[in-house]
């Protein structure tokens, strides 16, 4: 869906494809920052999410950052690298159910404790375990990060490491040394921020 409303299908090209997105280009037609769009690589298909938009001109045409939308399989994972198609390893059930990700924009500080240069950002994708933080210049796989945000009047502060990578996107954050109880209250916290998760909860029942 174009950002005119209207269906439409055509042919691109992906560069600087990962397990979790990929920059798009060679598109026809606008979309917008946060739209939800089709991506069919062979037989394969998957919906992923617009994380940015660019006018790139010339062949290029319109350019986009898309993110693969959660529980969704990566359509050109079998043309990645060996150690790019073993990821993050997935979340049990459980995991999944109690952390569930939100995808809002939330806050965040995070330093890379090699140079300990912060660098204020916001998530797009966030739940107790871990998150998803847009950059055009994402940091190497493995690079170990201290992240602080607040909850409320509350300053929390964790270690992560960067576990996926997609240039020109974004990369994927996993929180280390927050306790579960912290979990448990972030999670409570970004439930409740959620706009979607409000709605659901006041919505009346039939």
């Amino acid at each position: 869906m174009g950002a005119n409303d209207r269906p439409f299908f055509q042919n691109a090209t992906a560069q600087n494809v990962s397990g979790t997105g990929a920059c798009v280009y060679g598109l026809d037609h606008e979309v917008k920052v946060g739209d939800v769009i089709g991506v069919q690589y062979e037989q394969r298909k998957a919906r992923c999410k617009v994380i940015w938009v660019t006018d790139a001109g010339g062949i290029k045409k319109m350019q986009v950052g898309v993110q693969l939308v959660a529980d969704q399989e990566c359509p050109w994972l079998s043309q990645l690298p060996a150690e790019m198609q073993s990821g993050t390893p997935a979340l049990s059930p459980d995991n999944r159910r109690r952390f569930a990700r939100h995808r809002i924009s939330f806050p965040l500080e995070i330093r890379d404790e090699r140079v300990n240069t912060p660098m204020r950002v916001n998530a797009t994708d966030i739940g107790g375990n871990g998150c998803y933080v847009e950059s055009i210049m994402p940091l190497p796989v493995g690079t170990a990060l201290k992240v602080d945000f607040w909850i409320d009047e509350e300053h929390l502060s964790t270690s992560a490491v960067v576990r996926t990578r997609d240039p020109g996107v974004g990369m994927g954050l996993e929180f280390g040394s927050m306790t579960e109880e912290a979990k448990g209250r972030l999670q409570a916290y970004l439930d409740r921020m959620d706009p979607s998760i409000s709605a659901a909860a006041h919505k009346p029942s039939e």
